[in-house]
């Protein structure tokens, strides 16, 4: 979901109101039809400075991306297949975003093609339903199924891989908590498979975005596997995660967004031990990277890790820009550092 400011909020009622009308008036495209996406290279994360070395993390480029599809934006999740190359999303509107990310001859982002947008369908099978009842905020892949977490009416959707874009929830799972502490607009926001391997084998784990305890702690919880049930996870500085994906060694990486007065925007990329996520647990991670508004960032919401081989590792970030005229939709690549 979008962070959260009274100014934020106003331009948002707007920009909703303005992109439902869009909708209506233009029609979806056709499941499996591609969108065109125009890509603008970001060379420089700091655009005041060559520096590419920002924390624990270099970073290798970025796109601003757009494109004259009304349906394109909103980008809340992103997972990338083992070829590190097809990509599976969701946006906030309730439709499937896949696509294929372009390299050029150096290995750098260059651009995105075979885009294709789908309504999801509700358990009726009816697509575009309604925000309310279809605000995709986290993803997940996990063998032959895709796992999708909503806010508002909060749960989780189990939906087939290989006809996720015409196919109806197989089924909801039990959540890790009770429903009555999540808020509203501030639930399931990151969603995501754990290493089979690892201590949780392979269990979903969810991480609320801002729904807290009476500490000021976030309701987290591994949601299914042979070691279910909630966790807490510490909330700091006014940051709100808003995705997680999992390194090679079972740590989880985070991915958090700010946006306060007087503070502004903000984006965090969190370490956590995989070995400290149980049930009952509070846990805490290592700060890798920090960036304000003066940075090349916007409402930073999807983060996926890719392995390149060798050690390399690549973390690929993606923005909601709540279709609003003065926000962008960024994808964004790092390498993570020893």
């Amino acid at each position: 979901m979008s962070a959260r400011d009274p100014l934020l909020t106003s331009r948002k009622a707007f920009a909703a109101f303005f992109c439902g009308l869009l909708l209506v008036l233009a029609a979806s495209p056709a499941v499996g039809e591609s969108t065109t996406i125009v890509s603008r290279r970001i060379e420089h994360f700091n655009p005041a400075s060559d520096q590419t070395v920002f924390g624990k993390l270099e970073f290798l480029g970025g796109l601003d991306l757009t494109s004259s599809d009304s349906l394109f934006g909103a980008w809340s999740s992103i997972r990338f297949r083992p070829d590190g190359k097809r990509f599976i999303g969701v946006l906030d509107t309730g439709d499937w975003i896949s696509g294929e990310i372009v390299r050029d001859e150096k290995g750098r982002l260059a651009g995105i093609n075979t885009v294709s947008l789908a309504p999801m369908l509700d358990r009726d099978g009816r697509g575009h339903v309604s925000k309310r009842a279809m605000d995709a905020e986290s993803l997940a892949i996990l063998g032959d199924k895709i796992y999708v977490g909503f806010e508002q009416r909060h749960r989780i959707d189990q939906y087939p891989l290989d006809r996720f874009e015409t196919a109806k929830p197989e089924k909801s799972l039990p959540l890790p908590f009770p429903k009555k502490v999540l808020e509203s607009n501030r639930s399931l926001e990151m969603l995501t498979a754990s290493p089979a391997q690892g201590p949780l084998s392979g269990g979903l784990v969810t991480i609320t975005e801002e729904s807290l305890d009476a500490k000021g702690n976030l309701y987290a919880g591994v949601v299914d596997g042979p070691h279910p049930g909630g966790f807490k996870l510490v909330r700091r500085d006014d940051f709100d995660v808003t995705d997680g994906a999992w390194l090679p060694d079972g740590d989880l990486l985070l991915l958090e967004r700010r946006f306060r007065f007087p503070s502004g925007l903000g984006m965090r990329i969190v370490r956590v031990k995989g070995d400290s996520i149980k049930p009952g647990a509070l846990v805490d991670g290592e700060i890798l990277l920090d960036a304000d508004q003066s940075f090349q960032i916007d409402n930073m919401e999807g983060l996926d890790v890719v392995d390149m081989g060798n050690g390399d590792l690549r973390l690929i970030l993606v923005s909601d820009d709540n279709h609003f005229m003065l926000q962008r939709t960024l994808m964004l690549e790092f390498r993570l550092l020893p």
